[in-house]
Order: structure tokens, then sequence, then C-alpha cells
């Protein structure tokens, strides 16, 4: 689809705010022009990233999701990708500029409880606002996010950061696409 389609298909669209995801959107050669387009039909932008990859993008909010240690593909098809994503999963200088230039929060994926001190590294390293801090946990079945909720629940409320529910599993169960 070329970029006049993706904007005169948002301009069809009834509503006001619009996240851009991807994969990895900062990425996309036209992504600069896109999401100024999109501030252009009035919307409120959030752009999703991994925060690896820096790229001029017109946003009200960067929701960064530094990729833990937890994400690491060691199992996928034998290990093929690991060294290579592990490589390039946290990029410190990327995630202070994009802190520095945008209004922005980190949003972790949280498996267990001992990545919390990979966290704490990542918060102490880039000089993060404590304040703009949102676990996560990380699973796409009902019971393990139940079960890991509870306890990441109680470490929020201990350190302050904020707790997100993974809403599109609670109602589209783990389905891409939607």
């Amino acid at each position: 689809m070329m970029l006049g389609e993706i904007l005169a298909n948002v301009r069809g669209r009834w509503s006001t705010h619009v996240v851009v995801t991807g994969g990895e959107p900062m990425i996309q050669e036209l992504m600069p022009q896109l999401t100024h387009g999109l501030k252009e039909l009035d919307l409120h932008i959030t752009m999703e990233t991994a925060g690896t990859v820096y790229a001029k993008v017109t946003c009200d909010l960067m929701s960064i999701s530094p990729k833990l240690a937890n994400s690491t593909p060691v199992r996928r098809e034998g290990g093929k990708f690991a060294a290579q994503h592990d490589r390039l999963r946290y990029q410190p200088e990327v995630l202070k500029q994009l802190m520095g230039e945008y209004e922005y929060q980190l949003k972790f994926v949280v498996s267990s409880p001992d990545d919390m001190e990979e966290i704490e590294k990542i918060l102490q390293e880039t000089g993060a606002d404590r304040g703009r801090v949102v676990l996560m946990a990380e699973g796409t079945a009902p019971d393990v996010l139940f079960e890991r909720a509870s306890w990441l629940i109680q470490i929020c409320k201990r350190d302050r950061f904020r707790y997100s529910p993974r809403l599109h599993i609670d109602l589209w169960g783990n389905e891409r696409g939607v």
C-alpha cells in the first residue's frame, strides 16, 4: 500500500488516536512522512518501538519497549538468531536520544522477578524517569498472565512503576493482526 493510500484509509476512520507498531516501525524508510501525514490529520500518535533504531518521526508518545534477555530466541530454529538478537536488542545511546527528544514511556515485558535486575540496570544506564516505566507480564495464555500479574503488580506497587495488562490477549487470545 502506498503512503497516500494509507493516509486516505486512516482519514476515513473515526479514531482520534493511532498507534504505529510493527515489527519495528522505525526501520521503515517512509515512517517520518507517514507520521507527519498522520499528525496533519490531527491524530494523537503513539509510536511503538524497541528503541534500537533512531528515526526523526512525529509522535505524541514514544512507547519504547527495550528487549530484555528473556526475549532472546534461544529455542527458535535451534537458536540460529540468538546471538544477533542479543547483540542488537539493547542500544542505550538510541534509547537516550529517543527519551531526550520525545515524550516517552518505557514498557518492559517481564517473565520473572529476576528480570528486575536488568530493568534497574537499563534505568540507571539511560537515566530514565522511573515514573515513566510500565511493566507488563510476558505470556500469551490467560492463566500464565494471571500468575505473573500477581507478583508483578506487587513489584509495581513496591517500586512505584505502572502496570499494564495484556488486554489484547484477554480480548482475542494469542491472535496475530488484531
